[in-house]
């Protein structure tokens, strides 16, 4: 019969090389995977990561192009919207097509008035 310290021993043993071996193959892919996404970041979105930090490149854009982008949201923005209880004698906002029969009277005013 085998004494019981040795027992315990390799019980505690083999219990310390299942957990060095779990760490190990954790290890290894936590480290194959931040390998690869640092890879990825800096070849798809320009931003490369080093012990002293990150450094992200960006596109430059000037004033002008600034500007254009922000004003083009806005007026996409009020295109797309709609007010169904707001009246206005200058826009119609209820999503509906206006009615212009003020602009049909006027021509056919000028219509018969020219004869």
């Amino acid at each position: 019969m085998a004494n019981p310290r040795l027992l315990s021993l390799a019980a505690l043993t083999v219990v310390i090389a299942v957990l060095a071996t779990i760490g190990y193959i954790t290890y290894c892919i936590v480290r194959d995977v931040s390998n690869k996404t640092r890879a990825k970041m800096e070849t798809k979105h320009h931003v490369s990561l080093s012990r002293e930090g990150m450094k992200v490149e960006y596109k430059e854009v000037n004033d002008e192009q600034y500007k254009d982008k922000s004003q083009s949201v806005l007026v996409n923005m009020w295109n797309h919207t709609s007010f169904p209880n707001y009246k206005s004698r200058l826009w119609n906002m209820s999503g509906e097509p206006e009615k212009r029969r003020g602009y049909v009277l006027f021509i056919h005013l000028v219509s018969k008035s020219s004869y």
